[in-house]
C-alpha cells in the first residue's frame, strides 16, 4: 500500500500536535501530500433542570470557524517549518469521527493520522474515544499516535 495522500486530524491540543508532527515526518519521508482537517461539532443547546443555556447559532458558527482557522493556520506554519505543505480543511457541523473519515474518503487519502489519549476502562466508556471511532469507521489504514 502506498500513502500518497495523508489526512492528519487535529483539534489544537498538545496531543494532536504530536500526531501532526508524526504525520509530517511520515509525509516528508514518503513525499506524500498532506491534508490537515479540523472538525467542529454541530451546535448544541445545554439544558439542565429548569435552566436552558443557549447562544445564538450564528455566534457559535463564527466562534467555531475562527477557532478552526486558528488551529489550521498554526498547523500550516508548523508543517511549513518542517518543509511540508498542506491543504487545510475545516469540516463543520459533524461529529469528529464522521468528519474525519468522510473527508478522508472524499479526498482519496490513503492514511489517516489521529491522536489518542489511550483511555481504557470506565473513562473510555464515559468520555468516549474519537480515535477509536475513526479506527472502527475507516475503510483505510489509521495511524493512532499517543
Amino acid at each position: 500500500m502506498s500513502y500518497k495522500k495523508i489526512l492528519i486530524a487535529i483539534d489544537g491540543s498538545e496531543l494532536s500536535n504530536k500526531a501532526l508532527e508524526q504525520g509530517a515526518g511520515l509525509a516528508k519521508g514518503l513525499g506524500a501530500e498532506v491534508i490537515v482537517v479540523n472538525v467542529t461539532e454541530p451546535y448544541h443547546q445545554i439544558a439542565t433542570g429548569e435552566v436552558l443555556v443557549s447562544f445564538p447559532v450564528s455566534d457559535y458558527e463564527k466562534a467555531a470557524a475562527a477557532a478552526a482557522h486558528q488551529i489550521l493556520d498554526a498547523a500550516d506554519e508548523m508543517l511549513a517549518s518542517k518543509g511540508v505543505t498542506c491543504e487545510k480543511k475545516h469540516v463543520k457541523d459533524q461529529h469528529p469521527a464522521d468528519g474525519i473519515t468522510g473527508t478522508a474518503k472524499k479526498e482519496g487519502a490513503g492514511l489517516i493520522v489521529v491522536a489518542s489519549h489511550g483511555r481504557r476502562g470506565i473513562s473510555r466508556i464515559l468520555l468516549g474515544s474519537q480515535a477509536y471511532a475513526v479506527v472502527v469507521q475507516s475503510e483505510i489504514p489509521v495511524l493512532v499516535c499517543r
